[in-house]
Parts: C-alpha cells; sequence; structure tokens
C-alpha cells in the first residue's frame, strides 16, 4: 500500500549537518531549534519523550538504522557518516547517496547511471525519500531539531481513549522549512508518541491523516514503533557497524546475516 508523501519539513539535514546544541543538559536542543517560539512545557514533554524513548545519549550513540518502509523501499542509515542505502521494492533501482554532501550513485534498469543531470535528479529524489521515510520511524526523537517549534496543545486522548497530551509541530528556518504542521499525542503515562496528525497546510482545519504509533519494540539501547495503522514499518535492525560494500555496492545483501543489536 503506497502511503501518505509527506512534503519535506523533516529536519533530518540537522542530524548530520549540526552537533551543536543550544544548551547543556540531558536533551539539549540541535543549534537552530526555535527556543524562544516553543512553549516550556512542550519542551519538558519533548524531554520527556526522548528519556522515555532510551534518552539522548543512547540515540546519539546509535550509529545505523535499517528499516522497509510500506513495502516500498528499504533503508540503510548511518547517522554518524551521512551514508543512505536505498533500495526500491518495486524493481531494480537503488540509490546510494551522502546526506550531508548531496553526492551518490544510482543504479537502475541493469546499469549503473553515469549521465550527471540523471544522477542528481534520482539522488534528490532519494533524499526526499529518506527525508520522508525516516520521519515516519524516528519523528519522536527530533521534536527538538532545528527549525522546529514547539508548542502545547492541551490534554485530548487518542482515537483509542488513551489520556494524552498533545504537542505542534510547525516549523522555520531550518534546511526544509514549510508551511505544514503535525500534531503529536504523546502518552501521559508512558510518555511514549503514540498517535500523530498531518497537515498539509498551517491554516487546515482538519488533517489529511491521522494514525497510531504502535508496537514499540526495543532495538539496541532505543525503542522504535513500526505500526502505523494501514502503514507497516518492517525489518528494522541496528547495528554498530556494518561492512563498507552496504553503502557502495549495489548488490543487494541480507542484513539479518550482520551481528544485531536487539
Amino acid at each position: 500500500m503506497k502511503a501518505t508523501i509527506l512534503s519535506p519539513v523533516l529536519l533530518w539535514l540537522s542530524v548530520v549537518l549540526a552537533i551543536a546544541q543550544v544548551k547543556k543538559g540531558p536533551n539539549p536542543s540541535v543549534q537552530g531549534f526555535d527556543v524562544a517560539g516553543s512553549d516550556a512545557r512542550a519542551v519538558q514533554i519533548a524531554d520527556a519523550v526522548m528519556s522515555a524513548m532510551g534518552g539522548r545519549a543512547a540515540w546519539d550513540e546509535t550509529q545505523i538504522i535499517a528499516w522497509n518502509f510500506d513495502g516500498i523501499r528499504k533503508f540503510v542509515w548511518d547517522k554518524w557518516s551521512g551514508d543512505v542505502r536505498i533500495d526500491n521494492l518495486h524493481d531494480d533501482q537503488t540509490i546510494l547517496l551522502n546526506a550531508t554532501n548531496d553526492m551518490g550513485r544510482v543504479f537502475r534498469n541493469g546499469e549503473e547511471i553515469t549521465n550527471p543531470d540523471s544522477v542528481a535528479r534520482y539522488v534528490r529524489q532519494g533524499k526526499r525519500n529518506w527525508l520522508n521515510d525516516s520521519y515516519w520511524l524516528l519523528m519522536p526523537f527530533k521534536l527538538k531539531d532545528n527549525g522546529v517549534t514547539l508548542k502545547y496543545l492541551g490534554d485530548e486522548p487518542t482515537q483509542a481513549g488513551k489520556p494524552a497530551n498533545v504537542l505542534q509541530l510547525t516549523f522555520k528556518n531550518g534546511p526544509s522549512a514549510s508551511s505544514n504542521k503535525y500534531k503529536v499525542w504523546v502518552d501521559k503515562k508512558s510518555r511514549l508518541v503514540t498517535q500523530w496528525a498531518y497537515y498539509p497546510k498551517l491554516i487546515d482545519k482538519e488533517p489529511q491523516f491521522v494514525l497510531p504509533w504502535d508496537d514499540y519494540q526495543p532495538y539496541g539501547n532505543i525503542l522504535l514503533s513500526s505500526d502505523r495503522g494501514k502503514h507497516e514499518l518492517t525489518d528494522i535492525m541496528v547495528f554498530t557497524g556494518l561492512p563498507g560494500e552496504v553503502f557502495s555496492d549495489f548488490t543487494r545483501t541480507d542484513l539479518s546475516r550482520y551481528q544485531l543489536i536487539r
């Protein structure tokens, strides 16, 4: 099933470009987070989410994450180097790129593409897919990213009837600033994100979708959720390292043969 593709408000560039932090603490903001425009209560809840997910230190120490996005694409992302592998599951297209410098290589229709314009076009497409699809998996770790403004909207139960605090995320002045927004439900007991809603425009009164965040499991020292209602995130794996060919060779490999952190 094809998932809704979100516009690229997803602020992952801050992960690979910025280690700088606004202030010291257990969950310091990434440089560019809208401290002045964010509510203190919303920031407090965001910090509680990070703690519930395993903590900032565990997130920073997590190096490589792999996952299957809704049966459409498989990703392997090295957070530390910025290297990303994207295997499209509906054809033989593979994109190997670096999210820091936007350089990459492309395999399509049985051969490597060498035309510079075509390579650049497919690398841009791959990066957009990575920005979108990684947010579906890792958004709770990104609540205090570059360009994010957090507002506290009060208490509201999820569609499943669970009590929750609700945050609003909007984006400005970041590498992917845009006019859309999210509502994020944070469970009052577990402090985990349990639901989100996406609004294509700031002025929208009704969301394009509302979906659960369910089935949290430990992966290494962090928690990740795989259930998005009608959409699934599968084959989730966390590694401390992988052979270099994973990010340099177009041949698709079975990642389960490598040592997982699980």
